[in-house]
């Protein structure tokens, strides 16, 4: 792998359109999901090799897509668990670690298994890391986080304002990644829509037309490229 720059890149994708996708087709929706997997493969073969990205955070499900048609959102599971069996061994290959935010109380139990397996077996890779977002909303995560502390006794009433910014972020699902740096959706869908809401305050952002099976890394390149030249003052 490509070494890595320094204080290089968190990135993230809302990959948003498969089913647009597949209806304009005339299949289903699932069918497009399983379009958009392939696509994934190789945005992240692509983010893996360039030295300017650490991380890569893709929004697979969110904590409102059980809304969905049960049947569709039973096949987008078993897309996730074959996905990750299927790359089990590339993440050992190209030294990727695997982290997972989101709850994995309510997916079903093998996939969940998978996911802390696959945790556990690349969490001493450091170079680049896959972060899956899976059952995942950024409301629902600061308030997994207060109640976390909570529980902890580090608060003794639920007032956000006596809880400073620190414990909440110790708590967040995985407080050692850096803040999203660049966040990208595609559809043409001009919405933050609940993602990740405590590490995206300064997150520069790109809305595409494009639907997600149709997005490539000219797309990603591009967006990143755009990124470099943007001016980031933080407020200041």
């Amino acid at each position: 792998m490509t070494p890595k720059q320094p204080n290089a890149l968190h990135i993230a994708i809302i990959p948003d359109g498969n089913r647009r996708w597949a209806r304009a087709r005339a299949w289903h929706p699932w069918q497009g999901h399983e379009k958009a997997v392939e696509n994934f493969r190789t945005i992240t073969d692509w983010c893996q090799a360039d030295p300017r990205i650490a991380v890569l955070t893709v929004w697979c499900f969110s904590t409102e897509n059980w809304k969905r048609d049960p049947q569709e959102v039973a096949k987008l599971m078993t897309i996730f668990e074959n996905y990750l069996q299927k790359e089990r061994p590339t993440f050992q290959q190209k030294s990727t670690r695997l982290l997972h935010s989101g709850r994995k109380d309510r997916i079903p139990a093998s996939l969940s298994v998978l996911i802390r397996t696959i945790e556990e077996e690349t969490k001493h890779f450091s170079d680049f890391t896959l972060h899956l977002a899976i059952d995942y909303g950024g409301k629902d995560e600061i308030e997994r986080a207060v109640e976390k502390i909570l529980n902890q006794n580090q608060a003794t009433s639920y007032k956000l304002q006596a809880i400073s910014s620190d414990p909440i972020r110790e708590n967040l699902d995985h407080p050692e990644l850096q803040d999203l740096d660049l966040i990208i959706r595609t559809s043409g869908e001009q919405r933050t829509s609940n993602f990740f809401l405590w590490q995206s305050p300064y997150a520069e952002w790109v809305f595409l037309d494009k639907l997600f099976p149709d997005f490539t890394t000219d797309d990603l390149k591009e967006a990143v490229d755009g990124f470099a030249k943007r001016s980031r003052r933080f407020g200041g």
